[in-house]
């Protein structure tokens, strides 16, 4: 941490030689880019509205962002949710700085053009771009022990412009945008946690690339065209080792109470034990349509309970992101906090010992009246996946319904 707190330091003094009025962010478009592995640039578009609120897109997803601070030529732009934030000055109306996380000491250059809404530039002499729309069978890290997992990818073309996302067992790389040059596919997405990027090169049946996350992390995929994968079923992947039909935890609220599943508040009602962790945007994702369907669904024998595995390196930081998570989406559900310092998952296993692994944030632990455990949901199927979803929540509704109905 200390060279995190050097650089701002560092950046604070350079700024106090500025006694002028701060210079604010103009309303309008501004192209920025994290500078990734092999020189790579990871480009997303955000729009500024107001001095203090801004607008980041990728591809359907809107990501407003209403915490600004100025101070003298210096700007922090925190992310809404997540821990994230950049620091940088201006460079006339262009921005220079870091994105910064400072749980997993992470930190990535960037730069901000303004006036600039073109996320991949093509190239002005490329020929009729290759199609990659429909879908694809992927192996990420292939052959790589430890390390490979097949993934579904799922896109839309339009002209040379491409949307969509790659579905994994463990969730889905949310809303990537990007575009197909001649024969070469680049893809992004920017949400205040993750920072990705896939390039490829296709033909018209196969695809080989490399993905970058943020500039900590990089590995090889391929992919053929397959209308008709599917991945393994999500309630399969994790399950009960032998002896056990139901599972037990104690672990803290905000006031520090210490919380079970035996209290009486979860007596003879369905519970949905719901594994995730405040820096995760499937989490979030899951989230937001947990908390509304609790919302509505409260007055009946159901309970939602979250079980946070947080990267925050004290107790009151983490409680801090529960805090930040809960507020900002409006959970009304108990969110305790299972572990911090690391989500890492085979420590997050020990917190749940009747459980062959944690596989994935989130895992969801559908729990009967009698307290016997019925099914076990490995990752989620956001939004960016389109029918993936709407079939998700038809599949919880209806399963949620039939144990209430026991």
């Amino acid at each position: 941490m200390r060279y995190l707190s050097l650089f701002i330091v560092a950046l604070l003094l350079t700024s106090c030689k500025n006694e002028e009025t701060p210079q604010t962010l103009k309303n309008g478009s501004y192209r920025a880019v994290l500078e990734v592995q092999d020189k790579q640039g990871l480009p997303f578009i955000f729009r500024v509205t107001s001095p203090t609120t801004l607008k980041i897109f990728n591809a359907e997803e809107v990501i407003e962002v209403d915490e600004v601070e100025y101070r003298n030529d210096s700007i922090f732009i925190t992310a809404p949710v997540f821990e994230g934030y950049f620091a940088a000055t201006f460079d006339g109306d262009n921005l220079r700085g870091q994105f910064i996380q400072e749980s997993l000491d992470r930190i990535v250059p960037f730069t901000a053009t303004y006036n600039n809404d073109v996320r991949f530039a093509k190239h002005p002499k490329s020929p009729t771009s290759t199609s990659v729309d429909g879908v694809w069978e992927a192996v990420f890290s292939q052959g790589i022990e430890g390390d490979e997992y097949i993934a579904k990818g799922i896109f839309e073309q339009v002209e040379h412009f491409v949307y969509g996302t790659f579905r994994t067992t463990t969730g889905d790389y949310r809303y990537l945008e990007g575009i197909m040059d001649n024969n070469i596919l680049k893809l992004s997405t920017f949400d205040g946690a993750h920072a990705f990027l896939f390039t490829a090169k296709v033909t018209d049946s196969t695809m080989e690339g490399q993905f970058y996350s943020g500039n900590h992390w990089k590995e090889p995929f391929v992919a053929k065209r397959n209308p008709d994968y599917e991945l393994p079923s999500a309630d399969s992947l994790t399950f009960l080792k032998d002896g056990y039909d139901s599972i037990d935890f104690t672990f803290p609220n905000a006031k520090g109470e210490m919380v079970s599943l035996k209290d009486q508040r979860f007596k003879d009602k369905v519970v949905v034990v719901q594994i995730m962790g405040t820096w995760c945007p499937n989490c979030l994702d899951e989230s937001k349509y947990y908390a509304d369907f609790y919302t509505k669904n409260k007055d009946k024998d159901l309970e939602i309970i979250a079980l946070a595995f947080e990267s925050a390196k004290t107790e009151e930081k983490a409680f801090n992101r529960i805090e930040r998570l809960t507020s900002k989406i409006g959970i009304d559900y108990p969110v305790l906090l299972a572990q911090y310092g690391t989500y890492d998952k085979e420590k997050a296993a020990e917190k749940l010992p009747m459980l062959n692994h944690v596989l994935s944030y989130p895992t969801s632990i559908f729990i009967d009246k009698i307290g016997k455990v019925r099914k076990i949901h490995t990752g989620f199927n956001g939004p960016a996946t389109g029918e993936k979803y709407t079939e998700f929540k038809t599949e919880f509704e209806s399963f949620i319904a039939e144990l209430l109905a026991e």
